[in-house]
């Protein structure tokens, strides 16, 4: 924004200063006057000693009234340079940390010293920001990097595969097109799941009353299918657990842990388990599952985007990594709080707490 120029706020401060001392300097002078040389007797000089009057005093006041005010504006401008400087340094380094920011570098910090004022609080609360924007500016080119990575593997695959067939017109053309299918279903599945996760993260969404008990029972109805192929149970059980939130993020949030609940649950005849409750202020969503004894190492990156746990998982059902990344998301836009833990005897129990509706 373009801005005419003007003074500066040291300037502002030292002519302030300056002001300030000239009428207090105005209102001494006035207090003597006043209160003092009025009351001098104007007298006539007569034969005899020397006996000052009111005129004579005004004489011999006056002129040296006129250099004190003269020091005081002196003294008060450059005094108030001094300290507008001196008052004005925290703002000089929070304004070069500003720029250096605007510039790109988040890395900078200002840690200015000494003990709390408002210079202090605000340069704190300016390093907080910094940190937070680094950190997310960090998160956010790394998932991009993990992202372009995931959807040029379907890409090429697409490609290869467009290539093979025009060399090779006695290709299987049904065969073709259920592996296009298959890479460009990916595909699309990791896209909309990107835009899942980027809703989520940008709070786009409008606040209603859920029951979570009853968003378990549809997830688990709707995944039934699923587990049944699998040779999975599910068994969904609690209370009314009542929250504020959007309905769709917090059924895709359900949804995607008991969808990683029955892929990973890698025992035959596995179960899965769903419970609510009400907890003081918050409601807490329960999901666990048979499976693999996890390490504490695996359970750190469960909720990383593109992570998808063992090997064997892999293998078994790729899927596109952004499941608990999804629900991790979906979890902090609720101002809630993501839960992981290794289960007894094998498998994963994954809890979510929520602020419980006020209503």
């Amino acid at each position: 924004m373009d801005r005419r120029p003007g003074l500066s706020v040291r300037v502002k401060l030292a002519l302030s200063y300056a002001g300030f001392l000239m009428v207090a300097g105005s209102l001494l002078l006035a207090a003597v006057w006043v209160f003092l040389l009025r009351y001098v007797p104007e007298v006539i000089q007569g034969p005899g000693p020397f006996i000052p009057n009111r005129s004579d005093l005004q004489r011999a006041f006056v002129p040296r009234a006129a250099v004190v005010m003269a020091f005081l504006l002196a003294f008060g401008l450059v005094g108030g340079w001094v300290l507008a400087r001196r008052m004005l340094a925290p703002l000089d380094r929070i304004t070069k940390a500003t720029r250096l920011a605007a510039n790109g570098s988040l890395s900078h910090r200002i840690e200015l010293g000494g003990r709390s004022d408002e210079f202090r609080e605000l340069a704190d609360a300016f390093d907080t920001m910094l940190a937070r924007l680094e950190a997310q500016v960090a998160e956010q080119q790394r998932f991009a990097a993990n992202a372009s990575h995931e959807l040029r593997t379907p890409l090429a695959i697409t490609q290869t595969l467009l290539e093979v067939a025009v060399k090779d017109p006695n290709r299987d053309v049904a065969a073709l097109l259920d592996v296009l299918q298959t890479v460009n279903g990916r595909a699309i599945d990791l896209t909309e799941a990107l835009l899942l996760l980027s809703r989520s993260d940008q709070r786009a969404f409008r606040r209603e009353q859920v029951d979570l008990s009853l968003v378990a029972e549809d997830a688990a109805e709707t995944l039934l299918p699923v587990a049944e192929e699998r040779g999975v149970a599910i068994e969904t059980s609690g209370e009314i657990a009542s929250t504020e939130g959007s309905p769709t993020l917090l059924l895709q949030m359900t949804t995607n842990l008991l969808h990683n609940a029955i892929v990973h649950n890698l025992a035959h005849q596995g179960m899965v388990q769903v419970t609510t409750r009400l907890e003081g202020s918050t409601v807490e969503l329960t999901v666990e599952n048979t499976g693999e004894q996890l390490t504490p190492q695996v359970l750190s990156t469960l909720t990383e985007p593109f992570q998808r746990g063992t090997e064997r998982i892999r293998q078994d059902h790729p899927g596109v990594g952004l499941g608990l990344a999804i629900v991790n998301s979906i979890v902090q836009a609720h101002d809630g709080a993501l839960a992981l833990a290794p289960r007894p005897g094998g498998g994963l129990r994954v809890t979510v707490r929520l602020p419980a509706s006020r209503q």
